[in-house]
């Protein structure tokens, strides 16, 4: 159903330091990219993130309520994906933790303040 979830960013450059440091972790390389928007997408999976300056040439703002979800291979993986985020300058939304049995979770806003949660699910949970 989905193709890919674009972001806002009012610093194209400092954006792409910060994704392609993060989107690495799970395996993604840019697949796109032109003078408004980088595309990134790893290999088992057609779904990309992008980011853009708006079209529209206002300044990118973050949706209130509105969130993407990430998921994690292993709580080590998760813990490991929000400190990066954090180290690139993110800010937390919420530390790594378990949220209710065998379900760990984690969240971030990337420097432009768009949110992120990171979540692993034990198996059998």
């Amino acid at each position: 159903m989905l193709t890919n979830i674009i972001l806002g960013t009012n610093d194209l450059k400092r954006a792409e330091t910060f994704y392609d440091s993060l989107l690495s972790l799970f395996g993604a390389t840019q697949t796109m990219k032109n003078e408004r928007s980088i595309l990134w997408k790893s290999r088992d999976s057609d779904v990309g993130i992008a980011v853009c300056t708006p079209h529209d040439q206002q300044p990118a703002t973050n949706g209130n309520g509105a969130m993407v979800g990430l998921r994690a291979d292993s709580l080590d993986s998760l813990t490991s994906i929000h400190e990066t985020a954090l180290r690139l300058g993110g800010t937390c939304e919420g530390a790594p933790g378990e949220r209710r049995p065998g379900v760990y979770a984690a969240y971030f806003r990337d420097l432009d303040r768009n949110k992120f949660g990171v979540f692993y699910v034990k198996a059998g949970a």
